[in-house]
């Protein structure tokens, strides 16, 4: 799954361009659209959650858009990184972090797209206990949020019930472990941290991590925090 995401990644070497990525990514919101919209209106728990601030876990619906929560976070966090860098960011360092901020906001756009009116209402966030000024300030916030959001899809993925839905979050989650891996590598170059021991385990495989267990960290990040249903 991790070589199918190279139409989603914008690093060095893609043969894809911006425009193709972005086409890939709208086309395949679409379809995905289609495929979720006849099924979703016929159940109970999206049509309770859809345009509420409640994630209700009973139907495949509720992972989407507790994927699209957990982005709505990652893109706002970089967008804001992006706007106002910190001064003390090293040569080429802010390259890398537009790139990241790329794709959190296209997979934020994908699963806003896809879930179109079925989607849930993301609150205010919540950002007054994160260092924007400095340069370990933010490349250690951007490591807990990657870390966290590989192991949030990790978690999550046995919930999915429909294939389509299961392969676009296995195509997201490895871009999530690419920006991690470089993030890992920022803060401490020519090191193992890229795979470190606290993320991989003695399988080789990366944490997986409950939808509880996430929301006990994210929901900090809100002003006000989801209602759950479901777990």
């Amino acid at each position: 799954m991790r070589e199918a995401t190279q139409d989603m990644d914008s690093g060095v070497g893609s043969p894809w361009g911006t425009a193709g990525r972005r086409e890939f990514l709208r086309l395949a919101a679409a379809g995905m659209a289609a495929v979720a919209l006849p099924a979703a209106l016929s159940g109970c728990h999206v049509l309770g959650a859809a345009g509420r601030q409640k994630l209700d876990f009973g139907d495949d619906f509720g992972v989407l858009n507790y994927a699209y929560a957990l982005e709505s976070i990652e893109a706002e966090f970089y967008q804001r990184v992006v706007a106002s860098p910190p001064p003390d960011l090293r040569p080429g360092e802010i390259d890398i972090l537009s790139d990241i901020r790329d794709h959190e906001v296209q997979h934020r756009r994908f699963l806003k797209r896809a879930l179109q009116v079925l989607r849930v209402h993301i609150p205010a966030l919540n950002f007054s206990s994160i260092d924007f000024s400095t340069r370990q300030g933010v490349l250690t916030q951007a490591k807990a949020f990657e870390d966290l959001g590989v192991a949030a899809y990790n978690g999550a993925g046995e919930r999915l019930k429909l294939a389509e839905f299961l392969t676009i979050a296995g195509k997201i989650v490895s871009v999530e472990a690419r920006h991690a891996a470089v993030i890992r590598d920022m803060l401490n170059p020519m090191s193992r941290d890229f795979a470190g021991d606290d993320v991989v385990d003695a399988q080789g495989l990366d944490r997986a991590m409950s939808p509880g267990e996430v929301l006990e960290q994210a929901q900090r990040y809100f002003k006000t925090p989801f209602h759950i249903n479901g777990l």
